[in-house]
This record gives structure tokens, C-alpha cells and sequence, in this order.
């Protein structure tokens, strides 16, 4: 190691400590895998630890170690060539019929699976992670009429599956 990367490990590992976890749920939500989520946030914090030096004096190094996760998880899906379909988790719940949400759950997974990369990714960042398109566009390095275009054809695509009936789309 440089004495430079030796000099920020401090400052690294703090950070790191405070926003892992919150990495980890936002990868989660982006491959729809728990090891995939663990991929992506392993190796952006590697990445993002080789450059902490120029990382931490950005202005918001979280957006950026976020786009750094939506990066890995895009390199890694082309390195495999394939779509994964989670299986949902069945978690606790204080509904009536816990069948019904992992069903639910699942479907969503499901339909959420099926689109590109780069749509799920902006679907995510816009929905679960509450941001504004020009947030968005910084984190996936694009301009913010694709973000648009991204969410919007997302938001197409599952329409077109909610208004398929059921039979047809268990076919596929």
C-alpha cells in the first residue's frame, strides 16, 4: 500500500462502518440477490478504497460509492451473460395470509427481475431510494432525460405485465 491509502484508511473505515448497511439494502434492492448485493458493495468498496483520497473529498462520496455499486453489478451481469430470478424470502408479517405477501413479494421480484440492468437500477433509485432524476443521472452516469426514459419504459414494461392475465404470464 502507498503511505497515501495508508493515510485514509481511518477516514475509510469510518465511513465504511457507517454506511455499509445501507449499501448493502440498496444493492439488494438493485440485483434482487443477497450474495449479488454483497458482490457489487465488495467490490465497489475495494474500488472506492484504492482512490479514498480523491473519493472522500467529493461531495457527496456516498452518490458516488453508489453509482461505484450499480457499476460492479452491471460489469458482473455482462460478465455472466444471464438473468437471475430470485426467490423471494419469506419474512415474518402481521398479515392474515403470509402465503399471499411471499406470493406478492415474489411476483414483484419477479416482474422487477425482468427489466434491464440500468431501468431496474433507475427504478430503484427513484422509488426506494427517493431521489430526484439529476441524483439519479449522477449515480448511473447518464443524462437525466435517459433516467426519465429508463424509469418510464420500467414503469411500461411491469404496467404491461400487471395487465396480463395471470395464466399467460406464469406460461413464460
Amino acid at each position: 500500500m502507498t503511505d497515501r491509502a495508508t493515510a485514509a484508511e481511518p477516514a475509510f473505515d469510518a465511513w465504511v462502518e457507517a454506511r455499509v448497511a445501507a449499501l448493502l439494502r440498496f444493492a439488494y434492492l438493485v440485483t434482487g440477490s443477497q450474495e449479488a448485493a454483497e458482490d457489487a458493495v465488495q467490490s465497489a468498496l475495494v474500488s472506492a478504497c484504492e482512490k479514498w483520497s480523491w473519493v472522500g473529498r467529493r461531495s457527496d462520496p456516498d452518490a458516488y460509492v453508489r453509482r461505484m455499486v450499480v457499476n460492479a453489478h452491471i460489469s458482473a451481469w455482462r460478465r455472466t451473460g444471464r438473468r437471475e430470478s430470485p426467490v423471494g424470502e419469506v419474512r415474518e408479517s402481521g398479515s392474515a395470509d403470509p402465503a399471499l405477501e411471499v406470493v406478492q413479494h415474489d411476483a414483484v421480484w419477479r416482474m422487477c427481475a425482468a427489466l434491464a440492468p440500468q431501468q431496474r437500477a433507475a427504478v430503484v433509485l427513484r422509488y426506494y431510494e427517493d431521489l430526484e432524476y439529476r441524483e439519479i443521472a449522477e449515480i448511473l452516469g447518464v443524462a437525466e432525460a435517459t433516467v426519465r426514459s429508463h424509469v418510464h419504459r420500467a414503469l411500461a414494461a411491469l404496467r404491461r405485465q400487471l395487465a396480463r392475465p395471470e395464466h399467460e404470464a406464469e406460461e413464460e
